[in-house]
């Protein structure tokens, strides 16, 4: 009798006790497939070694510090491409970021800017003067409000009021050890919803202009998501990405 009543308290707890760990310990049970609208605690990885089969010769290379990703999710210089930053998950990929960089002969109207608020080309960038500082982040700022009244001229002349457009307020933030302005704009569909959006981030070191891009559903051949939902997810893990490139460059 009693050897019956032994088997009957271990049935028991072999039910109740994969239903208790997995109230206790949840994240034991959660398939970590690919990540929903949520955004998940981001995962610290490394920047690739050089014995990664990495194109050497991309840029990002050379920029990314560590990076930041939701889990099971990669950032990595895409191979075969000089500006490229790869985000994929489990193999598939996911999107890209582009980054540009112009030599000041290249932007004359950020050239005029940086003239306007008092910095001289012919001068040594003392990037961590807070005077100087604060005068590139005006030049910064006068360049975004370029970039968004040309924005806004070309989607009047290609669309009219066919579909309602309009601009991020443009926010300072760190780009590295840089000053930087993060912008972008998004475009609606007639019945709602977002057709297309860009998110930008820019800066510089006082002798070349950065500006890193990526989008949604844009004309774009490079620098774009395919899925709007997979670029809400990375947008705050690209925030932390910008914030800890390695600018100013050695």
């Amino acid at each position: 009798m009693l050897r019956v009543y032994h088997l009957i308290i271990g049935a028991i707890l072999l039910v109740l006790i994969p239903v208790g760990a997995r109230f206790l310990f949840p994240n034991l049970f959660f398939h970590q497939g690919t990540p929903s609208n949520t955004v998940p605690t981001p995962t610290k990885t490394a920047t690739p070694s050089k014995q990664s089969s990495v194109n050497q010769t991309n840029v990002w290379q050379k920029l990314l510090g560590s990076t930041s990703a939701p889990n099971n999710w990669q950032v990595i210089p895409c191979a075969g491409e000089a500006a490229l930053l790869c985000v994929s998950s489990q193999g598939k990929a996911l999107g890209t970021v582009e980054v540009v960089i112009y030599t000041l002969k290249d932007n004359p109207n950020f050239q005029k800017h940086l003239t306007e608020v008092g910095i001289s080309q012919s001068s040594q960038a003392d990037l961590q003067n807070p005077q100087f500082q604060s005068k590139l982040t005006k030049a910064l700022q006068a360049w975004v409000a370029d970039s968004y009244s040309r924005f806004t001229k070309d989607h009047q002349t290609k669309y009219a009021n066919n579909s309602a457009f309009s601009t991020y307020p443009p926010q300072q933030v760190n780009v590295g050890k840089l000053p930087g302005i993060r912008y972008g704009f998004v475009k609606l569909k007639p019945d709602g919803g977002i057709q297309e959006q860009y998110i930008s981030y820019v800066t510089s070191d006082g002798n070349q202009l950065y500006v890193i891009t990526t989008s949604f559903n844009s004309s774009l051949s490079k620098g774009k998501f395919d899925n709007l939902a997979n670029l809400a997810i990375f947008q705050p893990y690209l925030s932390a990405i910008a914030e800890n490139l390695n600018l100013p460059t050695r």
